[in-house]
Parts: C-alpha cells; sequence; structure tokens
C-alpha cells in the first residue's frame, strides 16, 4: 500500500521558497478544528487542543488504513490561523491573540468518519477539549506565503517581507495570518524549524 504524503502531494502549499514569496491559490480542503484564546507559550488550553488534535488525526488516520478504505498517508502538520478582533496581530503581547489550531485531512474523511473518531478517542483518552473539537470545510483561496527558517521568536522580519512583498504586487491583507508549522520541535532545534507563513490577500480597493 503507497503512503501518500499530502506536503508533497501539494508541495505548493506545504515547500514554499524561504528566498521568494509566491502568490498562490488555496484549494477548499477538510480540517479538524479547535478554537482558543491567549498566548500559545503560557497557555495550558492551546497545548490540550494541540494534544486533542494529534490524538483525533491518528485515530481517524487508522480508521482510514481499514478496509473498504484502505488509505495509507502521512499526518499532515499541524496549522494554526492567528488574529486580534478589530486589530493587527501584536507580537510583543500575545495574551488578545484568538486562534484556530487545525490539521488537514484527505478528502475520504466525512462527517461520519469524523464522529467515529470523535467516539474511538473519548473512549481512549479523557481530553477536555474534545468536545470544542469540529470538522470543518476551509477554503483559503488566493494568498501570499513564504518560508521561515528559525525560531518563533524571529518570524517578525518574515513577515514584513511578505507583507512588503504584498503590497508591490498591488495586493492588501484579508482574512487571518496563517502558520503551518513543518518542524517537529521535539526532534529539531529551533534553528532549523521551518514555517509556513501565509496570509490571504485581495487586490487593493
Amino acid at each position: 500500500m503507497e503512503k501518500i504524503d499530502y506536503k508533497k502531494l501539494y508541495s505548493k502549499l506545504y515547500q514554499p521558497s524561504a528566498r521568494n514569496p509566491a502568490l498562490i491559490e488555496v484549494p477548499a480542503m477538510n480540517f479538524l478544528m479547535v478554537d482558543g484564546q491567549g498566548d500559545p507559550n503560557r497557555s495550558p488550553a492551546y497545548q490540550e487542543a494541540i494534544r486533542m488534535l494529534y490524538a483525533l488525526a491518528f485515530t481517524i488516520k487508522f480508521l482510514l488504513k481499514r478496509p473498504p478504505n484502505n488509505l495509507e498517508y502521512v499526518v499532515p502538520p499541524l496549522e494554526g490561523l492567528w488574529w486580534i478582533k478589530d486589530s493587527i496581530l501584536d507580537f510583543s503581547d500575545k495574551s488578545h491573540w484568538l486562534w484556530t489550531s487545525m490539521i488537514m485531512q484527505p478528502d475520504t474523511v466525512t462527517p461520519e468518519v469524523f464522529q467515529q473518531g470523535l467516539k474511538e478517542v473519548k473512549r481512549k483518552k479523557e481530553l477536555s477539549s474534545l468536545e470544542s473539537a469540529r470538522f470543518e470545510r476551509f477554503h483559503e483561496g488566493f494568498s501570499a506565503q513564504i518560508l521561515h527558517l528559525g525560531p518563533f521568536s524571529e518570524e517578525k522580519p518574515t513577515i514584513e517581507r511578505l507583507h512588503h512583498f504584498m503590497e508591490e504586487q498591488g495586493m492588501q491583507p484579508r482574512g487571518k495570518h496563517h502558520e503551518i508549522y513543518l518542524s517537529d520541535p521535539r526532534k529539531v532545534p529551533p534553528g532549523k524549524w521551518r514555517t509556513v507563513i501565509r496570509q490571504p490577500v485581495e487586490p487593493k480597493s
């Protein structure tokens, strides 16, 4: 059985250049999602949400490996939408940040498979955030993105480069700041972390 790696299958979405920002069209995709608020570095709720998402994602992966689906794939990376209500993200104070953490799912995943996954996780683990999990079709559309190399605390210059590129292209931000975490912080030193920085855009009005 061939194992699908969605990072490779959708390389334009998950493998952008670290040198040259680009404009891309992001198609509608399935996601496991959970919402929250507060500084992710200090919030127990955020860490709990991440544990829950991975538990659910791996449970669904093993459900789909069984007949009749017989689907074998690498669980896609963790992603995050970040925003502040009626304001611009303040990277010096993350206490007011709102977030949606999410993991992309194959098109084979249906609401019924999602519910089955929830039941399996509930049976095996006690995760309070499981009640907040949802399955959603998310269409981000036209966006600008770039790859950031290094720790999250040093993202600001990369984000500024991306926004400068957007300005040059006659685009303005819309929607939420989006990050895709390609590296496992438990296994990779911060200097080698790889993070996709994405921002939905629209033509300047």
